[in-house]
């Protein structure tokens, strides 16, 4: 298979979406696909324009200077399908770079794919923008409908998302790599430096910003330490909101952007995961704790509405009731000695959400796609 896999996101950038989407593309071209990857150029990185590989210019997002968007026109974008010649487009972001990939595929009635990661209809709430909410929503869905064929990584967002108006969606999931996130990588040098022995220790991993509800856990954390006082937390990530939660909660421990050895003994030194997003698709730090027999807590939403829910590997709370949130964090922090079997629990749901199982469900979508779609103008464009 021929495919041209656009994202707005990739490595060097950290973040659930690029390392996702990398693995992607990493599985897909070690099964022999001709893929060509396009994607911004990223601050201190060189201009590439390849048969592999196309690096566009790019802008930093107004909120997020760490993160940027591509641009491209739908005219370059012609010229290059035109040289391609692919059987599909993927789009694995909908942002400006994809739209215009999506106009020129269209036009040459080549078949489109899309996923859907983020809500971002659900982000202007956030940054008091609550009126842009509806005009997203009809963005995204215009988008969306557009695709042949459109991933969600669960049941629950494909019924929340068939309510809103949005079609021809298929459901994929996410994996987690079992190896990297594994019980085995807790260092007990670490552990004693985060919170005492007989006290627990409370772990955030994510993007600190207005619309990951961070506030919830570290509100979470200040009730259990009343009871608890030489309990720990760790909060690991960066965003907007670092610095005044800093200066807010200065009793947590702010680590930063962690990665590879040293994300993996965060995880595992940690007796319970708070996850308060209202705004997430899915969570893949969920499936992180989850790998690292670590319980979780969070809201009915994504990996824990899919998985957590009912297995003993945590709670999930209904979305919206924050004072539940709490409730539960406190139970399962002062009873963290007892946490052996949702321990076990949590490892086994983590077993069972294999990255190559995920993968080759994509694999075998995109290939149904490319090969069954009558497209008479895009035969004629790949001969010319």
């Amino acid at each position: 298979m021929r495919l041209v896999y656009v994202t707005e996101t990739y490595p060097p950038e950290i973040n659930g979406v690029a390392l996702t989407v990398q693995r992607a593309v990493s599985h897909l071209r070690r099964q022999g696909h001709d893929l060509t990857l396009v994607r911004p150029q990223q601050r201190d990185e060189g201009p590439l324009d390849s048969r592999h590989e196309w690096r566009t210019a790019g802008l930093p997002l107004p909120m997020y200077p760490d993160l940027r968007f591509g641009l491209a026109w739908p005219g370059q974008w012609r010229e290059r399908l035109l040289q391609w010649r692919p059987e599909l487009v993927h789009l694995a972001t909908p942002g400006p770079l994809a739209w215009a990939a999506l106009h020129a595929a269209r036009a040459l009635d080549i078949p489109v794919t899309a996923e859907f990661r983020t809500n971002f209809h659900l982000y202007s709430a956030h940054y008091g923008l609550s009126w842009l909410s509806p005009v997203v929503l009809r963005v995204l869905r215009a988008f969306h409908g557009r695709a042949q064929r459109n991933y969600v990584p669960t049941h629950l967002a494909r019924r929340e998302l068939a309510r809103a108006g949005f079609s021809q969606m298929e459901v994929i999931g996410r994996g987690v790599d079992t190896e990297r996130f594994h019980p085995r990588h807790r260092c007990d040098w670490l552990r004693e430096q985060l919170a005492p022995p007989d006290a627990p220790l409370l772990l955030y991993v994510g993007r600190l910003a207005a619309e990951k509800n961070v506030e919830l856990a570290l509100q979470a954390y200040d009730v259990v330490r009343a009871g608890m006082p030489r309990a720990g937390m760790v909060v690991v990530g960066d965003g907007p909101m670092r610095r005044s939660l800093q200066a807010r909660y200065p009793q947590v421990r702010f680590v930063g952007m962690q990665t590879g050895e040293a994300l993996s003994r965060y995880y595992a030194a940690a007796d319970l995961f708070l996850f308060p997003s209202l705004s997430d698709t899915f969570g893949n730090v969920v499936l992180e704790a989850l790998a690292s027999g670590v319980p979780v807590v969070a809201f009915d939403l994504g990996a824990a509405g899919e998985l957590v829910q009912g297995s003993g590997a945590g709670r999930v709370i209904p979305n919206g009731q924050p004072e539940q949130f709490i409730t539960a964090t406190c139970a399962l922090a002062w009873q963290h000695r007892h946490a052996g079997l949702q321990r076990e629990r949590a490892r086994a749901l983590a077993l069972n959400a294999r990255w190559d199982q995920v993968l080759s469900r994509l694999e075998h979508s995109l290939l149904e796609v490319a090969h069954g779609h009558d497209a008479p103008r895009a035969r004629q464009a790949r001969a010319a």
